[in-house]
C-alpha cells in the first residue's frame, strides 16, 4: 500500500513539472546551470573512471582468452563490445547515480526543509517545473554525451593497456576493436542512457522534494534513498531493456 502511494505521489509530481514554462528566458538560465552542474561537473570522474575499465577489461580477456586456438584481435572486439553495451552506460550511470542522485536530493532536501521550496510557492511559483524539470532535461540531454565519452576512453584505456603491458599486441587491439562494428549498439547504449537519466533524476527530485520537516538526518537519509533506490532501478531497467532491444 505504501509502495502504491509513492508511486502515486511521485506520478503527480513528474506531471506538475512536465508543465510549460512560465518565463522560457529563466526556465533557460536554469538548464544552462543544470548542465554545468550535472555534466561538466561529472566528466572528470566519468574519464578516470573509463580509461581504467577499459585498461582493466582489456588484461582480463587477454588473461581469459590465452589460448592459441582464439584469434589476438577478439581481447579489442571484446572490450569494445563491453564498453558499449554494459560499462558505459550503465556502470557510469550507477556512479552518476551516487554523485548526481545525491547531489539532487541533498539540494532539494535542504530547500525542503529551510521552507525555501513554501516561500517560492507563496509567490506563486510553480517549484516543480522550476527546479526538477531543468534537471531531468539536462540529464537526458547529457548523459548521452558522457557515455561517448566513456566509450572513446575506455577503448582507449585498452590502448594504452596494450601499450604498457604488451599482453596484446597494439595492431591487434586496433584490428579487434575495428572488426564488424555494429553501430545500432551505440544506439542501444544511448538508449540506456536516457533511461537512466531520467531515473536518477526523478527519483532523487522525487525524494528531495517529499520531505516535510527534519533536519539534517533528513536530508541525509533523503540521499541515501535516491542513491540506493536508483541503483536499483537502474539494474532492473537494464535487464529490460536488454531484453526488449538485443533478443
Amino acid at each position: 500500500m505504501q509502495i502504491i502511494n509513492h508511486l502515486g505521489r511521485y506520478y503527480i509530481l513528474m506531471s506538475q513539472a512536465f508543465t510549460k514554462p512560465e518565463k522560457f528566458k529563466v526556465f533557460w538560465r536554469r538548464l544552462i546551470i543544470e548542465i554545468d552542474t550535472i555534466g561538466i561537473g561529472s566528466l572528470p570522474i566519468v574519464m578516470i573512471l573509463s580509461v581504467f575499465m577499459g585498461a582493466v577489461t582489456l588484461l582480463q580477456m587477454a588473461y581469459n582468452f590465452d589460448n592459441p586456438l582464439v584469434p589476438a584481435y577478439t581481447e579489442g572486439l571484446a572490450t569494445r563490445d563491453t564498453m558499449i553495451l554494459e560499462f558505459a552506460p550503465t556502470i557510469i550511470s550507477l556512479i552518476l547515480a551516487g554523485k548526481v542522485g545525491s547531489s539532487i536530493a541533498g539540494q532539494l532536501g535542504t530547500m525542503n526543509v529551510t521552507e525555501q521550496i513554501d516561500a517560492m510557492e507563496i509567490m506563486g511559483v510553480n517549484t516543480k517545473n522550476y527546479l526538477i524539470l531543468p534537471k531531468i532535461i539536462a540529464a537526458l540531454f547529457i548523459f548521452p554525451v558522457l557515455v561517448i565519452i566513456s566509450i572513446f576512453l575506455g577503448t582507449a584505456g585498452g590502448y594504452i593497456a596494450c601499450a604498457l603491458t604488451g599482453e596484446v599486441s597494439i595492431d591487434a587491439y586496433v584490428y579487434g576493436i575495428q572488426y564488424e562494428f555494429t553501430p545500432f549498439y551505440i544506439g542501444y547504449a544511448i538508449v540506456k542512457a536516457e533511461f537512466f537519466a531520467f531515473i536518477i533524476t526523478s527519483i532523487s527530485s522525487y525524494q528531495g522534494y517529499v520531505i516535510r520537516g527534519g533536519g539534517a538526518k533528513e536530508v541525509g537519509d533523503a540521499s541515501t534513498r535516491a542513491v540506493v533506490y536508483s541503483c536499483i532501478i537502474i539494474l532492473l531497467f537494464d535487464l529490460i531493456l536488454t531484453q526488449l532491444i538485443l533478443t
